[in-house]
């Protein structure tokens, strides 16, 4: 099989580009597209635990606990203890907070973008094939 027919890898190839078109656009706030997407998921669901979380966004949890280790470092989230000890929740810190507002519009700007190259039919024939996998 041709390296370009494997369907795997260009998807792979695709979402690269994607991910560098809004990561580049991100790029000014600091954050990257992974991490505005969990800063978003972890704003709508807090407090929430890292099991939670992990469900939501679709990663394993070791995974995700080192990510959002990062977004503490950069002091964009906080981790508190919920009533059993063990375990951690997550809520967004004021940084945070302001992050995420200052990349709403700039993340919108890059999905208008996205949006206006592939116009809508195609736009809606792309979320009809990625829902099918």
């Amino acid at each position: 099989m041709a390296h370009d027919l494997c369907h795997c890898i260009q998807l792979r190839k695709a979402s690269r580009r994607v991910s560098a078109h809004y990561d580049e656009a991100l790029e000014p706030l600091g954050i990257n597209v992974a991490q505005f997407s969990l800063l978003r998921n972890i704003g709508s669901l807090q407090p929430v635990s890292l099991t939670d979380l992990s469900h939501r966004v679709e990663l394993d949890r070791s995974t995700l606990g080192r990510n959002t280790k990062v977004l503490a470092r950069m002091g964009l989230v906080i981790s508190v203890h919920g009533e059993d000890q063990r375990e951690a929740l997550l809520t967004i810190a004021p940084k945070g907070v302001d992050v995420l507002a200052s990349a709403m519009p700039v993340w919108e700007i890059a999905q208008k973008s996205i949006e206006d190259r592939l116009g809508s039919d195609k736009l809606e024939q792309l979320h009809a094939l990625l829902s099918a996998l």
